[in-house]
């Protein structure tokens, strides 16, 4: 494993020549980098989606861990960069983990990228972020795109509360029982998932989460960007039908429907807040819980003061 010079070795000779990056033909130079490890998201797609921030960073570090060198190579080559690359991604990490702390501990500044996205979403790198933070080195984020998040944006569901699972399981027994959890869940539903088994999990999804709103965000911010609306049922059979499903896919799932309190609930949650609270008090309360109109659960509360007490109290 190629591990370079920790930054402090560029102080003398070729080692202190400013670092660059290219911009619209335009040569750059980067700012001195501070010693620590990088966490810089890169695009999802289009090349152009990359923050400012994020090419200095990229440009001065010592070394830039990657998942695929070759496919971060083409993002280097597009904008000028000459940082040496190293791979780190699930099956090597543990061989390269300890390496790569070792050049923090040496002073280096080095950053790690995804194949694309925002690291440590759906892939590797948690792991070497913790091992960095106990051992007192300096952990920066320098956010930028994100698939999960742009397919949010562009859905059209509910964004106030948002659960992001990644891939569900290939095996479709365990596929089923993992949606069969998700069900429960009260918000929008964030998933990736392949080309090829894209018909299969929507189907199943169709089954075990019932007629729910959704989107299918595919190859977002690129050429072919597509992003298909429906319920659950009908874009199952639109791709079980041969819709295309090339590229990288996110599913975004509507919330489950709200289910409505029976009379019976309210009273029960009107007689604990009367309990040990005016009756103005326990009305705001249970309306704000249920979703219930005030004057609906403000008559109830009158009736079941009156039951009790004869009178009703409206204080």
């Amino acid at each position: 494993m190629q591990t370079g010079k920790p930054s402090r070795a560029r102080d003398k000779g070729e080692d202190a020549k400013p670092r660059r990056y290219t911009v619209a033909g335009q040569a750059v130079d980067a700012p001195r980098l501070a010693p620590g490890l990088y966490l810089v998201a890169t695009p999802i797609g289009n090349l152009r989606d990359i923050t400012l921030r994020a090419l200095e960073i990229l440009a001065a570090a010592d070394l830039v861990a990657c998942e695929d060198t070759r496919i971060s190579r083409k993002l280097f080559d597009h904008y000028g960069l000459s940082t040496p690359l190293i791979a780190y991604h699930d099956h090597n990490a543990d061989a390269a983990r300890p390496k790569i702390l070792e050049m923090l501990t040496a002073g280096g500044a080095l950053a790690l990228i995804s194949d694309a996205g925002t690291p440590l979403i759906s892939d590797p790198g948690y792991k070497l972020v913790r091992a960095a933070a106990e051992a007192g080195h300096p952990v920066t984020a320098a956010p930028g795109p994100s698939a999960a998040l742009t397919a949010v944006t562009v859905a059209g569901l509910p964004t106030d509360r948002f659960f992001f699972e990644g891939f569900l399981p290939a095996k479709e027994a365990a596929r089923r029982t993992r949606i069969a959890a998700l069900a429960r869940i009260p918000a929008t539903l964030v998933l990736f998932e392949s080309g090829p088994r894209l018909a299969a999990t929507l189907a199943d999804l169709a089954a075990g989460l019932g007629t729910r709103e959704a989107a299918i965000a595919r190859e977002l911010t690129k050429l072919h960007e597509e992003v298909r609306r429906g319920d659950l049922a009908a874009l199952a059979a639109d791709y079980a039908a041969g819709a295309e499903t090339r590229g990288e896919i996110v599913i975004v799932i509507a919330p489950p429907a709200a289910e409505q309190p029976s009379a019976a609930d309210i009273d029960a949650l009107l007689r604990a807040a009367l309990a040990r609270t005016s009756v103005k008090e326990a009305v705001a309360e249970v309306a704000a819980a249920t979703g219930e109109s005030r004057r609906a659960v403000y008559s109830r509360a009158l009736t079941l003061t009156k039951d009790q007490y004869g009178t009703p109290d409206r204080t």
